[in-house]
């Protein structure tokens, strides 16, 4: 009796099981992706299917996590923590799937979210993402200079000449963004203006895709400012002061006040303070040497004024106007000696006055969708850049019959741009953008002049742009791929003293395409093409001739074509746990229709040079890079790179076409040394091997940076920084031979400086700003839409 009574009890509790719904256990850990270290108190929720909430848990101080006692259905998974995108993942419940074995998470850092807040690292790291190299700038680079153009030699990949002009893996044409935005004035004053203490990281995209303008030959440089969105009033004060030959100040303040659904911020910068330049040219042939010495006087004020509303956690408007006033320009000499007839002697006195107006107008309407990263963002941009440029000319020492004048140009440039982004994850492994954008430029330049040998003219360079893109791409669970492309209408004309001279209009289309390995956490590889173009840029364009020194005449070409570029690059990132990492990569780029210059010599005038601008067949371009982000022990580490660059330069030179097969490599290396938690020290070391272009023949440049940084007050508030650029005085741009004759020269700039700042962080507060994602630094930002 008591078996039948115990078979009966085993049978109906087996009966009840099979009719009970089964229970099972979520389990996993948590890392940062970059530092692959354990995340504590990241917070883990359960939802059903329509979003209600189920249950929850916090990680622990392993980053580990159990949750237990679920019962059998269909959920979304996720994890949020501060400062890191959300991870999302769809699980199942059921009798055959109760114990779910996540394993370990990689968070990956929001990098809009990271930059409401200006927290600045001790050290500079670099990461590849999918379509670009980002440098977020620590506070090594914060004591190698006062402006972004002083801190851009530090960067991979990027070369900055004696007048500031920007070049990115050894090419020109590149384009300068600043928040993803671009703005009017010269990439070489701008950064100028730009203080160090205000960037962020600096994206260098080199292949962007299709969802990016496809201006610039050889890619982007995007500059991020720091953005501050913390409760309450907050600041940052940065000024410095540079000796040398001169003496320079520089100085920002950053300030911010949050409150509710409002926050309001704003950012003033001021540049001031000449800088010297000189050099020597010789022409063994004609025997004849040209000395300069210019001073370059120079007083710019930045500011900008913004204002963020969130109307609800969905939908937020933002407006900001930023301000750029600019006076200056060169103040110095030309002096030509001719050793055969000392009649031909002069020197020419020039003073160069500039005196331009940028501003910059921006509105952002940002919607976000319920479901995770559904998101539409409408964007209006507006800048208008104005500039008075008076020159006057005088000559001495000299018996030729010339007479002194002055040239006045005034030039007036407008920009509107409005677009549209549209981004839909249509899965949890495909991603769907689209976008439209339109882009107007208007361009007016008037010049007036008292030299005799030339007339007053006026000039108008009109240029329309409308365009539509997509992409779409797919992540799994070692491979991902993108496909995009790009469509523009492209109308422009130019008149030259009500006369129509150039017009061009037609439809291109620019694919792009990505694909991306990642065997392991440690290794991965990454496979890129997209199609580029350059269009000539305004002084490429105009025809007005400008006298540059008393050997050079210099004009632009209005019949220039935009050159197309074909680019193809393998990079491959290797992560050295908490170490560092390795990045190198390789490219190869073909550009038809390419635009070079044409040097000519003037007739009847032996030493002198007519430059101007054409188009010719092809040019190859092609170059290898490598770059290690290391920490050696706790006290140091270095960011070092090898770049290697070689091109085909062809071009009509002393009326000789001619073909140059230029090869160059720099090498870069920063050191961070932690002497305290307060004190480090910083090293610099740049080599710049021999290179050609289609002119000259340069020689090899080197220079050594040291610095050194103290923090102190409360939680290290204040800081003091000191630079020592170029200890040995050995940066300069030399010339061993040229073309169409033979030329030997050396340009020496205002390099050995010593530079001290001063900074302070006020205010505080707890960051509860809402997501806003800002075309401005998002990886998918950047394309654009009516």
């Amino acid at each position: 009796m008591e078996q039948l009574i115990f078979s009966f009890l085993l049978f109906t509790s087996a009966l009840s099981l099979a009719f009970t719904d089964p229970v099972g256990k979520i389990s996993g850990s948590i890392i940062d992706q970059e530092l692959n270290e354990p995340i504590p108190y990241a917070t883990i929720i359960i939802n059903d299917m329509e979003g209600n909430l189920v249950t929850g848990i916090t990680s622990g101080d392993d980053g580990t996590f159990l949750i237990e006692n679920i019962k059998a259905g269909d959920y979304i998974f996720k994890v949020q923590f501060i400062g890191y995108k959300t991870f999302s993942k769809e699980i199942h419940i059921n009798r055959n799937n109760t114990n779910i074995e996540i394993g370990q998470i990689n968070l990956e850092p929001n990098v809009a979210m990271l930059d409401e807040t200006v927290v600045i690292a001790e050290r500079t790291t670099i990461e590849q993402r999918v379509d670009r190299k980002v440098i977020n700038i620590g506070k090594d680079l914060m004591t190698t200079g006062a402006s972004a153009s002083e801190i851009m030699v530090n960067i991979p990949s990027v070369n900055v000449d004696q007048d500031g002009n920007i070049s990115l893996r050894g090419n020109s044409n590149v384009r300068i963004l600043v928040d993803g935005k671009p703005t009017n004035m010269d990439p070489a004053q701008l950064l100028k203006q730009i203080p160090s203490t205000s960037i962020k990281s600096i994206e260098l995209i080199t292949n962007p895709s299709a969802k990016y303008n496809p201006e610039g030959m050889s890619g982007i440089i995007n500059i991020v400012l720091h953005k501050n969105a913390n409760q309450g009033f907050n600041g940052n004060l940065n000024t410095g002061v540079t000796f040398g030959e001169n003496t320079r100040f520089n100085g920002t303040l950053d300030m911010n006040y949050r409150k509710g659904k409002f926050n309001i911020y704003t950012n003033l910068g001021t540049n001031f303070g000449p800088r010297e330049n000189g050099g020597t040219l010789g022409l063994p042939e004609q025997n004849i040497e040209q000395v300069f010495k210019v001073a370059n006087e120079r007083t710019s004020y930045l500011y900008k004024v913004g204002v963020d509303f969130y109307l609800n956690e969905k939908n937020t408007l933002s407006f900001y106007t930023n301000q750029g006033r600019f006076d200056g320009g060169p103040d110095g000499f030309i002096s030509v000696t001719d050793a055969d007839d000392s009649s031909m002697n002069l020197t020419q006195l020039l003073d160069i006055n500039m005196d331009n107006r940028n501003s910059a107008y921006n509105f952002l309407y940002d919607h976000d969708f319920e479901k995770e990263g559904h998101d539409i963002q409408f964007e209006l941009d507006y800048n208008d850049f104005e500039e008075e440029e008076n020159t006057k000319i005088d000559f001495r020492d000299t018996e030729l019959d010339f007479t002194p004048y002055t040239d006045f140009v005034l030039q007036d440039r407008q920009n509107f741009t409005g677009n549209i982004d549209y981004i839909n994850p249509l899965s949890d492994i495909s991603k769907l953008e689209m976008g439209a954008e339109v882009r107007l430029l208007d361009t007016n330049n008037d010049y007036e002049t008292t030299n005799p040998e030339f007339s007053d003219s006026d000039y108008q360079y009109n240029r329309d742009i409308y365009s539509f893109y997509t992409t779409f791409g797919q992540t799994f669970e070692k491979w991902s791929y993108q496909l995009g492309a790009r469509l523009e209408k492209f109308n422009v004309d130019a008149i030259y003293n009500n006369d129509l001279v150039y017009e061009d209009d037609y439809f291109t289309l620019y694919p792009s395409g990505f694909v991306s390995y990642t065997p392991g956490e440690k290794n991965s590889y990454q496979l890129s093409y997209s199609r580029r173009v350059d269009r000539p840029g305004f002084g490429q364009v105009n025809p007005i001739r400008e006298v540059a020194s008393p050997r050079l005449t210099v004009a632009g070409n209005p019949e220039l074509r935009p050159q197309f570029t074909n680019s193809i690059e393998l990079n491959y990132t290797r992560k050295l746990g908490k170490k560092g990492s390795l990045t190198s990569g390789v490219f190869y780029r073909r550009t038809q229709d390419e635009i070079n210059q044409i040097f000519t010599t003037e007739e009847d005038d032996p030493g002198s040079i007519f430059l101007t601008y054409a188009n010719y067949d092809s040019n190859d371009s092609y170059g290898a890079e490598f770059s290690a982000n290391y920490k050696f022990t706790d006290w140091w580490s270095t960011n070092t790179g090898l770049e290697l660059y070689g091109q085909t330069l062809k071009g009509v030179v002393g009326n000789e076409f001619i073909e140059i097969d230029n090869k160059a490599f720099t090498f870069r290396t920063n050191h961070n040394l932690k002497a305290t938690e307060s004190l480090t020290f910083s090293v610099f070391g740049f080599y710049r091997s021999k290179s050609q272009d289609l002119q000259l023949d340069i020689k090899s440049m080197y220079f050594l940076n040291l610095g050194a940084r103290y923090s102190f007050l409360e939680d290290n508030k204040a800081t003091l920084s000191l630079n020592f650029n170029d200890v040995f005085d050995t940066q300069e741009f030399r010339v061993e031979d040229g073309r169409p004759f033979e030329q030997r020269g050396r340009f020496k700039g205002e390099t050995q400086t010593v530079y001290l700042g001063f900074s302070y962080r006020f205010g505080g507060g707890k960051n509860k700003a809402l997501k806003r994602k800002s075309r401005d630094n998002d990886e998918s930002g950047g394309g654009g839409v009516f």
